[in-house]
C-alpha cells in the first residue's frame, strides 16, 4: 500500500477542520472540526501503522485511546454548549467571550464598578472604578 494516498486524504481532511474550526462561530460546528482533526490523526496513525508493519500494532491501539479521548471529549463539550444555550440563549462563540453572567436588565454595560468598603468604620460601601485594558 502508497503511504502517500491515506497522508494526503489525512491532510485534505485536517486542513478541513483547522478551516472549520478558525471560521465557524457556531460551537457545535466547531466541536465537529475538532472531531474531523482527530479522525485524520487516526487515520495517518493507522495508515504508519500498516507501512511500517509493526508486530505490536501501536498506531491501532493509540487510535482506540483517541477515539475514546475523542468520544468523551464530545460528550464533555456538547454538555457545556447546551448549558450554555440554555443560560444565554446563543451558542455563538463570538458572543462567549467570558463566563460571566450578563448584567441585569437597567444598568448600563460600560459601568466596571465594584463596591469596596470605607476606611472610616462605617458599613456604607462607597463605588470604586476598575481599570480595563
Amino acid at each position: 500500500m502508497h503511504l502517500a494516498y491515506p497522508a494526503v486524504l489525512a491532510v485534505l481532511l485536517f486542513c478541513t477542520g483547522l478551516y472549520g474550526v478558525l471560521a465557524r462561530r457556531n460551537a457545535i460546528l466547531v466541536l465537529m472540526s475538532v472531531e474531523l482533526m482527530l479522525n485524520a490523526v487516526n487515520l495517518n496513525l493507522v495508515a504508519f501503522d500498516v507501512w511500517l508493519r509493526d508486530t505490536l500494532h501501536a498506531g491501532q491501539a493509540l487510535t482506540l485511546f483517541t477515539i475514546a479521548i475523542a468520544a468523551a471529549e464530545i460528550g464533555i463539550g456538547l454538555a457545556i454548549v447546551l448549558l450554555v444555550h440554555r443560560n444565554r440563549g446563543t451558542a455563538d462563540v463570538d458572543r462567549l467571550r467570558d463566563l460571566a453572567d450578563p448584567p441585569p436588565a437597567g444598568t448600563p454595560a460600560a459601568d466596571n464598578s465594584v463596591t469596596a468598603p470605607t476606611d472610616n468604620g462605617a458599613d456604607e460601601a462607597t463605588p470604586v472604578r476598575r481599570q480595563t485594558a
